[in-house]
């Protein structure tokens, strides 16, 4: 049996939840910016998920997913605490770096706000003046305040309606930093491919270094299959193996957004066929993970029955 166990998990939103996996090996192992990728099932389907937190003491890793297609739906219904993810493979990816920088900029935009945090832990722990810069759509979507605040110098949340922090999009928070700190020495993005692009070219004027963790389409993680290659600088990389994390200033975001509207209808008719023959609902798991803390666990919203509608991948998706 798979003993990668979920012990425990929180839901941010109708879309957005968290997994923490017991999994000591891979928690010893694991760096900021890099990813796993996981299989919740013997016949599931193989997805790249960015390692979002680590514990080394309690030997878990952190994953926080948006349920946007048929697979992350899935595991929105059958991922509760006690159940077990079939594989989990990695850490993957080059880990991010942290030295030789004084003063740092994080931003993180919706979903990228999970994975970007190590981040921000790590610049401080390297004895960097560190700023954390959130956006998210409207304040019920926030998280993870408290977690920025304990390793930020300060912290600038933006919202799209204005209900916390700065009005705006997320360049908006940028540009305040920068007014603030013309003397920062790098910006480190993760979020949506339009997201990231608009930090680099708020930094681009100013000639601040901007590095970007690109997450396109990946089968394999292992640079075999070309799934995952994107341009560089006018060069084809595969972020598997040489990322996630480029330089924004020589990312091509629209080639990057091309390809991963490439499978849209194969995507939809895939969570159709899911959502049509889904019986989650009548189902009553009776298995080990019927435990009293899994059975405390908030049920999921059920989105079985609902038409599908995947997210643009040129814009932010609600709780993300």
């Amino acid at each position: 049996m798979p003993d990668f166990e979920i012990v425990a998990r929180e839901d941010f939103s109708d879309v957005t939840y968290l997994l923490e996996v017991r999994h000591p090996l891979m928690a010893k192992a694991a760096r900021p910016g890099q990813f796993v990728i996981v299989m919740s099932h013997e016949h599931g389907e193989r997805i790249p998920l960015t390692i979002a937190d680590f514990d080394r003491k309690q030997g878990t890793i952190t994953l926080v997913i948006q349920a946007v297609g048929k697979t992350t739906r899935e595991m929105q219904q059958t991922c509760q605490v006690g159940t077990r993810l079939y594989a989990v493979t990695g850490p993957m990816g080059i880990p991010s770096r942290f030295d030789r920088v004084k003063k740092v900029a994080c931003v993180g935009g919706g979903l990228g706000v999970a994975p970007i945090f190590p981040h921000a832990r790590a610049f401080k722990e390297h004895g960097a003046h560190v700023i954390g810069i959130v956006g998210f759509r409207t304040k019920s979507l926030i998280f993870w305040a408290d977690k920025f605040r304990s390793c930020c110098d300060e912290f600038i949340v933006c919202t799209d309606d204005g209900s916390a922090g700065i009005k705006g999009i997320i360049t908006e928070g940028i540009k305040l930093a920068i007014q603030k700190h013309p003397d920062i020495d790098e910006f480190v993005a993760i979020g949506p491919p339009v997201m990231m692009k608009g930090c680099a070219e708020a930094t681009r004027p100013h000639q601040i270094k901007t590095i970007v963790s690109l997450n396109p389409l990946m089968v394999d993680g292992t640079g075999m299959c070309g799934g995952c290659r994107v341009k560089i600088g006018g060069q084809v990389k595969f972020a598997c193996v040489d990322g996630p994390d480029f330089d924004g200033h020589q990312v091509d975001f629209d080639d990057l957004m091309t390809r991963l509207r490439r499978f849209t209808k194969e995507e939809k008719a895939a969570a159709e066929r899911w959502s049509a023959t889904c019986r989650m609902r009548n189902q009553v798991y009776s298995g080990p993970a019927a435990a009293p803390a899994a059975l405390a666990a908030p049920a999921p919203p059920d989105l079985s029955g609902e038409p599908m509608v995947l997210p643009d991948p040129f814009e932010e998706v609600e709780g993300g």
